[in-house]
């Protein structure tokens, strides 16, 4: 039982080990172009044993296609190909190329045989341009010397590629879009891999999100468009939040310059199960020359739903066609974009397809948002005609070909003239991930729903007017319309002179305010009008708001939404039997955590999202997927072989060590289900330790010359591993009398290592013991102990975590009372008291220098 996940780990671990030095933005194109030749090996047999209705295993059914093809040669294949569109021939199969691997008969030559021979047959049907050039030398070039020094050397690579996709049945996976995802994945980690090189063909994940789901949400979309496709990435996005029938309608279109990357995107949009006739990709440049056109309207275009882009930043020389101002994607803006930067080129190009309903997203560097001269003229037109929709400020260093802060801009063609133009600064939204910053799925949410809810917060977003607008000169630079919060407090003169923390500051704590105003008042004490002390430590009055009778209540109502809320997924979850439902089930667990949470003041609602998308991240998603696949308690009583890595270097090896469960975790049924067991072992644990620590006190006073514990058991120190050595302390307790000091010392020295050796040997029995009866008790679990483990591993943590978001804010606004207190606690009375102090202390010292010769 193979899941997304564990594919997409063994496929790049093994991308990894396999490519050496090889640059990743090259090594992807073999890849990736090899495991989609194994898809289209895997189609052309399963069409023959649908058609022929031949059985057995994929051994017997490749040689039953060789001897069909024998006797029925080119009838056969046109059979395949009306199915199919294409076809792979018995000879140029991915699993002859196994089976020679096997057999010791391998030559790279059969594999160029068989990439050519697919391109030959495709081109000369002329029935699908779709698979046309899939494996042109521009993508995999097997003479390239990249992939190695030599033909044996090449030849050794390319064979283990081959294998690494040996045993996965590419048919079964394209099921619920495992293979498509464990594509894109391998896409995306290429991508951080090359670095800037991977600009071209990608658009990082969060960014794709923020697009295709402001676009899916809010439009209805039949057809997409996407002028710089790269590698698809941002139309599967889209397609991916659509529902079912919305996807099986999608027709996607996209252009792309780059013939490697081209060919790309048609793997990926195939092995997502894009059909062929709902796609149409074109290699070209986008700005060159206008497509795709409409013979009947060439001033119209072709219009779509939604139109989504990232394209190539700020491009130089953009116009090598000597394009004029009268071409019709220009002609709105009244002027050519600048030859220097070709943002607004794309923005247009974009813009001249997208329909009179529909939406465009497209991301781009934050100087279109400000710059003058021509691109001030174009943005003046755009916003004049009320085009653009919105202005997401995204952080910097979100892409890996790129640092700079980007904009994802929002066009509609649609709109009402006086409508405001939404901003909204999402620049401080992220995490740090190694060199990289990260959307959250809880920034991502706050993005798309402030978005479609046009939301007006400050610090964060604002519906900015056209009179706004007109008065800053046309330009969106995003600080203008949306100041950053100040989340200082002002200093006051009077408090800092005279002390006391003044009310008015007091009356900004809103949390504490509005949930525990009474506990709050009653910890002061007024020094002077408009100032107060506070009567207790910050310790003592933190228990007191969080024991607050109203702060409880929160809490137990929030525990009472959230057993619902657990016990209806609990169902759910359990019972999910198609792999295609499970991203549904996830959306609604999502929307209704915040539909939740939004009942309760002063608790971050996406906080909590992030908790539970969290919580799909690292444990649902992939039960959910084993449990789809099989059922619920089956899984559970199902156990795989830990394997586990050992070694290094030429001796690294992968070997079984153990049982674990499927889903249900060792560790846990350990500690549930043999709770008194493990306490015992604990309770050795801790015995060990005493003695451990101990010993390590004898050891430090041994290594004190002289002293008494030296005398005794300086010579029975192991230097190296500074520890006593049994045989060396039974051979000294021998040479002493047994009455003396330094018996007592070796005595206790050996009953102690004797002990603690005991208990080592007693805590590595017992735990193998308790392993092994969790490994054997996996697959013996009840229906009962299932259900209290699995509660335990999804929610076990669920209600604190959230129910903890109460605090939060309270525990905020008690830290800046806190500092408030500090601030104010040195008054001018205490500094002056401190200084002349200063000055008598300075006095003394002064008098009782002597002056000698």
């Amino acid at each position: 039982m193979i899941t997304s996940d564990e594919i997409k780990r063994r496929l790049w671990d093994g991308a990894n080990n396999l490519r050496g030095s090889m640059d990743a933005s090259q090594y992807k194109d073999y890849m990736l172009g090899l495991m989609f030749y194994k898809f289209l090996s895997d189609k052309t047999l399963e069409t023959f044993v649908k058609t022929s209705g031949t059985k057995g295993t994929e051994a017997e059914i490749v040689q039953a296609y060789q001897k069909a093809y024998e006797s029925y040669g080119d009838n056969l294949i046109k059979m395949i190909q009306n199915v199919l569109g294409y076809y792979v021939l018995p000879h140029h199969l991915y699993q002859t190329w196994l089976k020679d691997i096997r057999e010791g008969s391998f030559e790279l030559e059969k594999v160029s045989e068989s990439l050519q021979s697919f391109e030959r047959t495709v081109a000369t049907t002329g029935d699908i341009d779709d698979f046309k050039g899939l494996f042109s030398s521009s993508t995999i070039d097997l003479t390239d010397t990249a992939l190695g020094s030599n033909l044996n050397t090449r030849s050794k690579n390319i064979r283990q590629l081959i294998e690494l996709f040996a045993d996965l049945n590419m048919i079964a996976l394209q099921k619920g879009d495992v293979l498509g995802d464990a594509y894109e994945y391998l896409i995306g980690q290429f991508a951080m891999e090359s670095g800037k090189k991977a600009g071209e063909f990608y658009t990082p994940r969060q960014v794709s999100e923020v697009m295709a789901q402001i676009v899916a949400k809010t439009t209805k979309v039949d057809s997409i468009y996407d002028p710089a496709v790269g590698s698809g990435s941002l139309l599967l996005t889209v397609g991916k939040h659509l529902n079912e029938d919305g996807r099986k309608d999608l027709h996607y279109y996209g252009q792309e310059k780059n013939t490697a990357t081209y060919n790309l995107t048609r793997m990926n949009l195939l092995l997502h199960g894009v059909r062929p006739e709902k796609m149409t990709v074109k290699n070209g440049d986008t700005l060159a020359q206008d497509w795709p056109e409409d013979p009947e309207r060439p001033n119209e275009g072709v219009q779509f739903d939604a139109v989504v882009m990232n394209p190539p930043y700020s491009v130089k020389n953009w116009n090598q066609e000597g394009l004029k101002v009268t071409d019709p994607r220009f002609e709105i803006a009244g002027v050519l974009p600048p030859d220097s930067k070709g943002d607004y080129a794309f923005l247009l190009h974009g813009l001249f397809h997208l329909g009179q309903e529909g939406t465009m997203a497209i991301v781009l560097p934050h100087g279109v948002l400000f710059r003058g001269g021509a691109e001030g003229e174009i943005r003046k037109r755009l916003l004049d005609k009320n085009y653009i929709d919105a202005v997401i400020g995204l952080p910097d260093k979100l892409f890996t070909n790129t640092g700079i802060p980007v904009t994802v801009i929002i066009l509609k063609k649609n709109r009402a003239l006086d409508e405001p133009v939404l901003m909204i600064d999402a620049s401080k939204s992220f995490v740090k991930e190694g060199k990289q910053n990260v959307l959250q799925e809880k920034d991502i949410a706050k993005i798309v729903d402030t978005y479609i809810e046009r939301t007006d917060e400050k610090g964060y977003s604002h519906q900015a007017s056209q009179k706004e607008i007109k008065e800053n000169e046309y330009n969106l630079n995003i600080p203008r319309y949306i100041e950053a919060l100040d989340e200082e407090f002002a200093q006051d003169v009077d408090a800092h002179l005279y002390g006391g923390i003044p009310l008015h500051q007091i009356e900004q704590l809103t949390v504490l305010q509005d949930i525990t105003k009474d506990v709050l008042y009653e910890a002061f004490q007024e020094v002077r009008p408009g100032y107060v002390t506070l009567t207790k430590s910050i310790d003592d009055f933190t228990e007191d708001v969080l024991a607050d009778e109203t702060v409880q209540k929160q809490m137990e109502s929030l525990k009472e939404a959230l057993l619902t809320y657990m016990h209806t997924h609990w169902g759910k979850l359990t019972t999910v039997h198609d792999v295609n439902d499970i991203g549904t089930l996830k959306e609604a667990m999502l929307t209704e955590i915040k539909q939740l949470l939004k009942e309760f003041n002063h608790v971050s609602t996406y906080a909590g999202y992030q908790i539970v998308a969290e919580l799909w991240e690292n444990k649902l998603a992939e039960d959910t997927e084993k449990i789809a696949i099989s059922d619920f308690y089956t899984v559970a009583r199902t156990r795989e072989p830990n394997m586990v890595t050992k070694g290094s270097g030429k001796t690294k090896r992968t070997e079984q060590h153990g049982w674990i469960g499927s889903i249900v975790p060792n560790d846990l049924i350990l500690k549930e289900l043999y709770a008194d067991e493990l306490k015992e072992v604990e309770a050795k644990k801790e015995a060990l330790a005493s003695i451990t620590d101990e010993m390590t006190e004898l050891i430090e006073a041994a290594k004190v010359e002289e002293s008494d514990e030296e005398v005794a058991l300086g010579d029975t120190l192991n230097a190296r591993e500074d520890d006593f050595t049994l045989t060396a302390v039974k051979a000294e307790i021998k040479n002493v009398e047994k009455d003396s000091s330094e018996y007592e010392l070796l005595n206790k020295v050996k009953k102690s290592l004797e002990e603690k050796s005991a208990l080592n040997k007693d805590i590595k029995a017992k735990e193998k013991t308790l392993n092994d009866q969790v490994e054997d008790r996996i697959e013996n679990l009840t229906d009962e102990e299932i259900n209290q483990l699995m509660y335990k591993k999804w929610f076990g943590n669920l209600t604190d975590d959230i129910t903890g978001l109460i605090e939060i804010p309270l525990k905020n606004e008690l830290d800046t009372l806190k500092e408030l207190k500090v601030k104010y606690s040195d008054t001018l009375e205490t500094i002056e008291k401190e200084s002349q102090s200063l000055e008598r202390q300075f006095e003394k010292m002064l008098s009782e220098l002597v002056v000698t010769e």
